[in-house]
């Protein structure tokens, strides 16, 4: 229980020229000897979708026992911080994302089913639909409706000059958005129109919606010019709201702003390095280097968490048939750097054990930039608890023997305590072919108070979960 002398509301703003700066969680914002729970202060659960296509390689990410333990499977070592708060499945069926019968080569566009477990229409016009919105949006929908931006949608891979027809008849908005929204439907169409949200690839621009709102493209250039924070305009602002709170509130402000002009310097870093490197053809603010792009992301997510600006987000880490090659960060989990196996071509590693250990590497670092993200939530208390605590991380891929095109034994991942209605520290185990990834859908929307009949190709709900 919090005990607190002054209240403020949580959907606090402090508005300057052209910025409007939510706030994190402050203890003032819970009436004093009131529980957390009974409160508006409550977080509301918040929620994270992560999708990696080409699968992970066979033998390296499934733990053996129940219980996750400080021995994970190599792929799932960077979870170990965050093991206790998560759950790994095996043996689920993506079966939205199997070719239908008879063709081979189109589950390469497929990545839309991720969060809808239906097959998406096949169609490279502008009649592209998946058939329902995607479960983030179905969230968002929910609980996105208090906060200044319903949902974020981001990306890490541009998609470049892809024509309409990205293969074997079916859209490139199939495999460049994971996002989905239904649209009005004509009353003669059993099929439900959906269209895809586009995923922001410049982290200056997802900034810029995050804290820049109500400001002119001039504003802002004047204040990119004079390298001014966009908290300069809210110097007095931020002194008022100081003064009458406690000393815990006012350094989880200072904390909380300084992680603000953290990622506005490095955001003006990779500004500059961008433009210095010709031969990039990005746009200005979008780094040059993977890792760099991603923890940009994953921090601009954890700061929009924090300041209740947006509850939803998503993240394409990247698209199908991609050949990024990556550079990993020296630390514990990668003390040789990166690698020259690029992301599809390792995962057409045929069945050869030397392969598939250089594709689980790769896998590793993947999911290395999810654990990033979980442990900076983790970090941030909330409530009674943590971010993490009260937010749920889906991380999935559409293949499991991707040498083979398999899309059963399909790896994914749940990190986080959905406002404890998840617990962690598990594996949970399904026979082959028996358990759809629609079921696993389903059960993430019970856990934000969503009870639908089904989800795509759900046969039911996880009762383990």
């Amino acid at each position: 229980m919090f005990i607190t002398k002054k209240h403020i509301p949580r959907r606090t703003f402090l508005r300057g020229a052209g910025v409007t700066l939510g706030l994190p969680l402050l203890e003032a914002m819970v009436p004093a000897r009131t529980a957390m729970a009974q409160t508006a202060a409550n977080p509301e659960p918040r929620f994270m979708g992560i999708f990696y296509p080409h699968g992970m390689g066979p033998g390296w990410w499934e733990p053996a026992g129940g219980a996750l333990g400080p021995d994970l499977p190599r792929i799932m070592e960077p979870l170990r911080n965050v093991a206790g708060k998560s759950v790994i499945f095996t043996g689920l069926w993506s079966k939205s994302a199997e070719p239908p019968e008879g063709t081979t080569g189109s589950d390469h566009w497929v990545a839309a089913a991720f969060m809808t477990a239906i097959k998406p229409k096949k169609t490279a016009g502008s009649d592209a639909s998946v058939g329902s919105p995607t479960i983030d949006q179905t969230i968002a929908r929910k609980i996105g409706r208090e906060s200044l931006l319903p949902s974020l949608q981001l990306a890490v891979e541009d998609p470049g000059t892809n024509s309409s027809n990205c293969g074997e008849g079916y859209s490139c908005a199939y495999t460049n958005s994971i996002s989905w929204v239904d649209v009005e439907t004509p009353e003669n169409e059993d099929w439900l129109r959906t269209r895809p949200l586009p995923m922001e690839l410049n982290p200056q621009v997802v900034f810029e919606r995050l804290f820049g709102s109500g400001a002119t493209p001039e504003v802002r250039e004047a204040r990119r010019r004079q390298s001014r924070s966009i908290l300069d305009s809210l110097v007095d602002e931020l002194a008022g709201l100081e003064a009458n709170l406690g000393p815990g509130d006012r350094l989880t402000i200072d904390q909380y702003t300084d992680e603000v002009r953290e990622i506005e310097r490095r955001l003006e870093l990779a500004a500059t390095k961008s433009t210095a490197v010709p031969q990039i053809d990005e746009p200005a603010g979008i780094p040059a280097d993977f890792d760099e792009h991603i923890k940009l992301h994953m921090d601009l997510t954890a700061l929009a968490f924090q300041a209740d600006i947006t509850r939803v987000a998503t993240l394409l880490g990247a698209r199908d048939l991609t050949g990024k090659v990556y550079r990993y960060p020296t630390n514990e989990y990668f003390p040789n750097g990166g690698t020259s196996v690029s992301f599809h071509g390792g995962s057409h590693h045929q069945d050869d054990p030397a392969q598939i250990e250089r594709f689980a590497e790769l896998n590793r670092y993947h999911v290395y930039t999810m654990a990033y993200l979980a442990e900076k939530l983790d970090s941030i208390p909330e409530g009674d608890g943590t971010i993490l605590d009260n937010s749920l991380i889906l991380y999935g891929t559409n293949m499991g023997n991707s040498n083979q095109h398999q899309h059963y034994d399909v790896p994914h991942v749940l990190v986080g305590g959905a406002g404890g209605r998840l617990s962690g520290g598990r594996h949970i185990h399904y026979d082959r072919k028996t358990v759809t990834t629609g079921n696993l859908l389903l059960s993430i929307l019970d856990m934000y108070g969503i009870h639908q009949e089904s989800q795509g190709d759900s046969t039911g709900r996880l009762a383990e979960l």
